[in-house]
């Protein structure tokens, strides 16, 4: 197929995160303001500065056989249930070519992971230093590799038009749902099941981004202690867990009788090219990204009610954000209402851009507007409408636009537009 301006939709939803071990549970967690965050109780924790973190609400372990999760690395095992969730969610009743509505040669998978299988390389390195070489996993390379689980779900669903795995840090799931949609209008796909996925929460990571001053230290409070745009934040908490979706050519949805949650716009896409891990602090390359997806898909600001923030509690971070929006948008911003699931979900890092776009397309689908929690007094310097206290009915006739934001360490920008049907 030639095409290269087809409309993309979205007819799938998975999840399994700090809130949930589903999307429905997610999602109902989300509206109802719950945190997912807790105190680390594992014995290694103790000796931390950080104590905390956003853990997953039902282990891999209870779902995946054991046999097939011993040659999985845990950020696999998230995102082998999040797909396989979205793919039902899609209606799809078995893998391609068993279910014939889809070929196998028309079916991609792209799903991301910031870090990817750092925990399986960090104990097998244990392993051989502890117990020898002999008895280092045959399975740690398969395990470790960053594509492990796009190659994953991959081979779990029969996706033979591409399996792909974008980097970007924390911009990661987001970018690799901006490159699912690309697949299909160009006409590399029909169907494509994108997210992101992370399994972090070690003492290693937690360490390196504790001595970074990047986190949260915030012991006492863990449910508290993730506060996008409030006047006390002091750093992001790390989550863990993934999100996916199945996009799909909105002709091949109408020829199988899909349901439709949401159009997937397009993506904007850009890089700071400013430093390492600090934002750049006017917003300049996150209005790039902004402006590349106005420029690309004809976006008018509006048809924006939602914007799902990236907003990860960082006293600079999530300022630019909103400066970068007032920037592109100007007046358009006092209409839309901005959420920061991150205060309940923590910071997926990789898995960020695929759990905050299910939450999106959720958010279009029933109109509802999650709220940002432990936002006791708002930044004198935050220009926005930030949605608090509780969920928000969002814009009930026409049609309305939810943006997805991601950013990640390097001055990597994707915003995700999708719009009700």
């Amino acid at each position: 197929m030639n095409s290269t301006n087809r409309t993309v939709v979205v007819t799938g939803v998975g999840a399994t995160t700090p809130l949930g071990g589903d999307a429905p549970s997610t999602w109902e967690a989300l509206l109802a303001g719950r945190s997912g965050v807790s105190l680390l109780d594992e014995e290694w924790a103790a000796e931390l500065p950080v104590r905390i973190a956003a853990k997953i609400a039902v282990e891999p372990g209870t779902i995946i056989p054991r046999p097939q999760a011993r040659k999985l690395d845990r950020s696999a095992q998230f995102a082998l249930i999040a797909a396989r969730e979205a793919w039902a969610d899609a209606g799809f009743t078995a893998k391609a070519g068993e279910d014939a509505s889809i070929d196998p040669d028309r079916l991609g998978a792209v799903v991301a992971s910031g870090i990817g299988g750092v925990t399986t390389l960090l104990e097998q390195y244990d392993v051989m230093r502890e117990k020898g070489v002999r008895k280092v996993s045959p399975h740690t390379v398969p395990m470790l590799m960053p594509n492990s689980p796009a190659a994953n779900v991959s081979i779990a669903l029969n996706a033979r038009a591409g399996a792909h795995t974008p980097v970007s840090a924390c911009a990661s799931g987001a970018e690799a749902i901006g490159y699912a949609i690309e697949m299909i209008r160009t006409g590399r796909a029909d169907v494509v099941v994108a997210g992101g996925t992370e399994a972090s929460i070690h003492p290693l990571p937690i360490a390196a981004f504790g001595n970074m001053m990047a986190m949260s230290k915030n012991n006492d409070d863990p449910q508290g202690a993730s506060r996008p745009f409030d006047v006390d934040r002091n750093g992001f908490v790390m989550g863990e867990g993934s999100g996916a979706i199945v996009l799909e050519s909105a002709e091949h949805a109408a020829a199988r009788g899909a349901r439709v949650y949401a159009q997937a716009i397009g993506q904007g896409i850009s890089a700071d090219a400013h430093h390492i891990t600090q934002p750049e602090p006017s917003g300049n390359g996150i209005g790039s990204a902004l402006q590349n997806l106005v420029e690309h898909t004809g976006l008018n600001g509006a048809e924006i009610a939602h914007v799902n923030a990236h907003a990860t509690s960082t006293p600079q971070g999530d300022l630019a954000e909103l400066k970068a929006l007032r920037k592109v948008f100007g007046d358009d911003v006092d209409h839309m209402a901005i959420s920061a699931t991150k205060s309940m979900t923590g910071h997926l890092l990789g898995g960020a851009g695929g759990v905050e776009t299910v939450a999106s397309v959720l958010a279009l689908y029933h109109r509802m507007a999650p709220p940002t929690i432990n936002l006791d007094t708002l930044d004198p310097e935050a220009d926005a409408d930030v949605v608090t206290g509780e969920a928000r009915a969002l814009p009930g006739e026409g049609p309305i636009v939810a943006l997805n934001d991601s950013f990640g360490f390097g001055g990597h920008n994707v915003v995700l537009a999708f719009r009700t049907v």
